[in-house]
């Protein structure tokens, strides 16, 4: 399983230089995962570049692939682990998702570079 991080999806969805990177991740939704959070940020992020539209658009694709919700287990874990790697509250729901599924995070965010179980594209 992997979960590709907010950042993978906006540099797919924006054509980055990065895009081929996580595309083959993102294509493979029977085993990818996508954290409520990761919906969150998404939206607000095509919200802001598009329109709201394009947003609902956009979070339907993500229902294609394993959407997990932020459940009492999830949140405890991430606070945890916020703690532990000194995470924001974003970054820590999506590596208490992962960990939760036993998925690799894949991404191009700095935050995630020096922890297990992730694949890190440097930009």
């Amino acid at each position: 399983m992997h979960l590709v991080d907010t950042c993978g999806w906006i540099e797919w969805l924006s054509n980055g230089k990065l895009h081929s990177s996580f595309a083959k991740y993102l294509k493979d939704t029977d085993h990818l995962i996508v954290p409520a959070i990761v919906q969150y940020e998404l939206f607000k992020w095509v919200c802001r570049e598009k329109d709201e539209a394009c947003a609902f658009d956009i979070i339907g694709v993500t229902e294609s692939a394993h959407v997990m919700p932020i459940d009492m287990s999830i949140a405890v874990l991430a606070a945890k682990l916020s703690r532990q790697h000194k995470l924001a509250m974003a970054d820590a729901l999506v590596l208490a998702s992962a960990q939760k599924k036993k998925a690799t995070i894949i991404t191009c965010d700095s935050h995630f570079k020096n922890l297990p179980e992730v694949t890190y594209f440097s930009k």
